[in-house]
C-alpha cells in the first residue's frame, strides 16, 4: 500500500544523529481500514478506498452506514481512494493497515488543506499596502485597492485580477518530506518540515511506490 489518512496533531523538533535540531510535523497515521476495492473490470479503475476516525454512529448517514457495514468496520468520518498502489497486492474488505507500512528515512508527499481565513481584503491576501496617508480629506482608503484599470476601454475587469475575495482553505501538496522517525505504538510519524492545515486537519499521506 503507498499511503495512508492522517490528521495533523501538530510540530515539534527531534535532534538528529550530528545533534542539529530538525523541525517535524507530527502526523497521526491510521488505523485505516480498507472499505472498498476498485476494480479495472467493474470500475473502470483500479484503487483502494480507505477509511479513518472514528464517528458516531448517530451522525452517519444511512448510505454510509450501509457502506460501513458491508466492509465490516464502524462508520468512520472520512474515506479517500488511493491509486498508486503495488500491483498485484489484493487487500480486502475491513483490513486493517497501520503506520508500519512506512519506513523512518523514507519520503512521502502529503496533501492538506491550508487553514481557511474567510473573505479577506486586498491588504491581507496580496499584501497591497493601501493608497497612502489619511491626507487630503481621505479617511477611508488606507486599506483599499486603488484603481482596477477599467475604463470605457476595456469596460469590464480583465480575469485575475487581483481583488477581496476568499482567502485560504486551499489543496496544497507538500512533496518529498522525509519521515524522520515512526512511533508504531501510538500510530505516529514526524515528517521532516511543515504541513498544510491546522491541527486536527486531515492529511493524505502518499510515497511513490
Amino acid at each position: 500500500m503507498s499511503g495512508l489518512i492522517g490528521k495533523k496533531l501538530g510540530m515539534t523538533s527531534i535532534y538528529d544523529e550530528k545533534g542539529r535540531n530538525i523541525p517535524c510535523t507530527v502526523l497521526e497515521a491510521g488505523p485505516c481500514y480498507v472499505t472498498q476495492v476498485r476494480t479495472l473490470e467493474k470500475d473502470g479503475y483500479e484503487a483502494i478506498q480507505l477509511a479513518f476516525d472514528d464517528a458516531k454512529e448517530k451522525n452517519t448517514p444511512n448510505a454510509l452506514k450501509k457502506h460501513f457495514e458491508k466492509a465490516g468496520v464502524t462508520p468512520k468520518r472520512i474515506v479517500h481512494e488511493f491509486t498508486r498502489f503495488e500491483k498485484g497486492s489484493r487487500k480486502s474488505y475491513g483490513e486493517e493497515l497501520r503506520v508500519d507500512i512506512f519506513q523512518e528515512g523514507e519520503f512521502v508527499d502529503v496533501v492538506g488543506y491550508t487553514k481557511g481565513k474567510g473573505f479577506q481584503g486586498v491588504v491581507k491576501r496580496h499584501g497591497f499596502s493601501g493608497v497612502g496617508d489619511q491626507t487630503h480629506g481621505q479617511h477611508n482608503r488606507l486599506r483599499a485597492p486603488g484603481s482596477i484599470g477599467a475604463s470605457s476601454y476595456p469596460s469590464r475587469v480583465f480575469k485575475g485580477m487581483r481583488m477581496a475575495g476568499r482567502t485560504g482553505n486551499q489543496r496544497v501538496k507538500m512533496i518529498n518530506l522525509q519521515i524522520m522517525k515512526i512511533i508504531l505504538e501510538k500510530n505516529l510519524v514526524l515528517v521532516k518540515g511543515a504541513v498544510p492545515g491546522s491541527k486536527g486537519s486531515y492529511v493524505f499521506i502518499e510515497r511513490w511506490s
